[in-house]
């Protein structure tokens, strides 16, 4: 993150919209969300935001924004809240290709020339969390590389695809490499959201629950109750930081 010398070396936490073609535009269309400058006040709705949770499902977000809503105190856990945008995501991208090495990076194809950007994520940020799970004393919380690869199964070596071109013995040894080279979870969606946080210089970690040992094999055998219980622990780590820096900011 870049440091500002007017403010004694301090990190500049300004963000950044990088595309000057937005100024020129008459109306600005987030088409995934249904909204747009020319029928909702998006300063008005969105002006005072001090966090921003995504994840993967919608019934995960739901959850997730009542469990906030509950632990803030809000009187109707059910109620739209505009200014939490829930869900659990991972700590860091990083990418293992045929060749092991790991790197911050995020690769991909524009104008029909690949572009390499940053998905280094904020590891003050990262720290904070970890101080979080030491305080909810509840469950192991270890900070990590998440390894995002480009489908679920050859990508993260598995054997249960319906294609496999490689052996048990190469799976192991890979999977070992990248253990050691920091790898403590691995997914698919991370990379993007990671290169658009550092391209916007915006804080963002990634939290994870890892659901079993990819050492010992590729499928779940955890019972329904076990797993549901491992999937709270994200949601209650981020909702105690929330809450955490609600409480700074109201002493500042």
């Amino acid at each position: 993150m870049p440091l500002d010398e007017e403010n004694n070396g301090a990190c500049d936490r300004s963000i950044y919209v990088n595309n000057p073609h937005l100024d020129s535009m008459t109306d600005d269309i987030l088409y995934h969300f249904n909204l747009g400058t020319s029928t909702h006040n998006l300063a008005a709705m969105f002006g005072d935001v001090k966090f921003v949770c995504v994840g993967g499902s919608p019934w995960r977000m739901k959850s997730f924004t009542e469990y906030i809503a509950k632990e803030l105190g809000l009187s109707d856990p059910n109620a739209e809240y505009p200014n939490i945008c829930a869900g659990t995501d991972r700590y860091a991208m990083y990418k293992v290709g045929p060749v092991l090495s790991v790197s911050p990076r995020l690769e991909q194809i524009i104008l029909g020339k690949p572009v390499v950007r940053s998905t280094e994520l904020d590891g003050e940020l990262a720290e904070e969390l970890l101080q979080c799970g030491k305080d909810l004393a509840e469950f192991d919380t270890v900070i990590g590389n998440t390894m995002c690869t480009l489908d679920f199964y050859e990508g993260q070596a598995r054997l249960d695809g319906a294609f496999c071109s490689y052996s048990e013995e190469d799976k192991q040894r890979y999977l070992a490499e990248a253990y050691a080279a920091g790898v403590r979870n691995i997914e698919m969606e991370s990379s993007v959201f990671a290169a658009m946080c550092k391209l916007s210089n915006l804080r963002a970690a990634v939290v994870c629950v890892t659901l079993l040992d990819r050492l010992k094999g590729d499928q779940l055998t955890s019972s329904h109750d076990v797993l549901n219980n491992y999937q709270q622990r994200p949601q209650a780590l981020v909702g105690h930081y929330i809450k955490r820096k609600l409480k700074a900011y109201k002493k500042s």
